[in-house]
């Protein structure tokens, strides 16, 4: 797997499809490595004619993890305090940003997931030039009173990491059973095959600390949407329990002209029974982007 050197840290990415088409940029939630999206994902986008770009951002997968920052004290950070504080969203998609100039890539259009999400806004924020057209998946502005987890979903959030390959594999199903939709069964076998993927690359916990670090210490990003000009749809599950709904409604309110799609039946999670619709919304979206 390819990597390049990209504001000060190395990246490792996937680029699928041909290298002539339209960028598209997937920009990855809390903790997941672009081994999860699933290759079926990615070979759909690559289908309807995308170049498709994953990577790991900092602190996930094989890029670099920010090690001599430790462990950040979460609850300080929760108190208003910013020591300990590694880095923020904006480094990470600053991240994103150097990882186009590596690649070559001027503009691209951007999908991003839960903290993905959080992580394509604020690209499209700092650089609105790099962004073509922008999808907001189960995310949310970071302003408080919306997009807040349930007891529950924070709980399995913040549970002890696992120790072992089998425990990351046992752990991953049943978060998705806390978190996903309710309405569809998990794929165990798949998730299960996720995750295991996943720990067999990388299994530090504190990385994923850090990236949560930067979700809490974000500012509310509601105002800085508002000045926003680009075909941006928000797609967020109406059973979410991790990011509530309120999350993805509160980012279509913000962005002049964002198209709303939220799906009824569907969590913190995309089911595989989705993702037809879901890739032509996408697709869509893309499309009517300015060439």
């Amino acid at each position: 797997m390819p990597s390049v050197d990209a504001n000060g840290i190395e990246l490792f990415y996937e680029s699928v499809g041909d290298p002539s088409h339209p960028p598209l940029l997937l920009v990855s939630g809390l903790g997941m490595q672009l081994v999860e999206w699933g290759e079926e994902v990615i070979e759909r986008f690559a289908a309807e004619g995308f170049r498709v770009i994953a990577y790991d951002h900092r602190d996930a997968g094989l890029s670099t993890h920010m090690v001599a920052a430790g462990m950040p004290d979460l609850m300080a950070l929760l108190s208003g305090g910013e020591a300990g504080l590694a880095y923020g969203l904006s480094d990470m998609a600053l991240d994103a940003a150097c990882l186009l100039d590596a690649l070559g890539i001027r503009a691209c259009h951007v999908v991003g997931v839960s903290m993905g999400g959080m992580v394509a806004q604020q690209l499209a924020i700092d650089q609105p030039d790099r962004v073509l057209s922008l999808c907001s998946i189960m995310s949310t502005t970071g302003a408080p009173g919306v997009g807040a987890p349930s007891e529950e979903a924070a709980a399995a959030l913040l549970r002890p990491a696992p120790r072992t390959r089998q425990e990351a594999m046992g752990q991953a199903v049943e978060t998705w059973k806390i978190i996903g939709s309710p309405h569809f069964p998990i794929d165990e076998d798949r998730e299960r095959a996720l995750a295991g993927a996943a720990w067999d690359r990388s299994n530090d916990r504190s990385g994923v600390a850090r990236q949560l670090a930067a979700i809490l210490t974000a500012p509310d990003r509601t105002a800085a949407l508002g000045a926003l000009r680009v075909p941006t749809l928000v797609i967020h599950g109406g059973l979410d329990p991790l990011v509530d709904v309120s999350g993805g409604r509160a980012t279509a309110a913000a962005v002049p002209g964002a198209r709303l799609l939220v799906v009824d039946e569907m969590g913190h999670h995309a089911p595989p029974a989705l993702w037809d619709r879901l890739v032509a919304e996408i697709v869509a979206n893309a499309t009517a982007a300015a060439p």
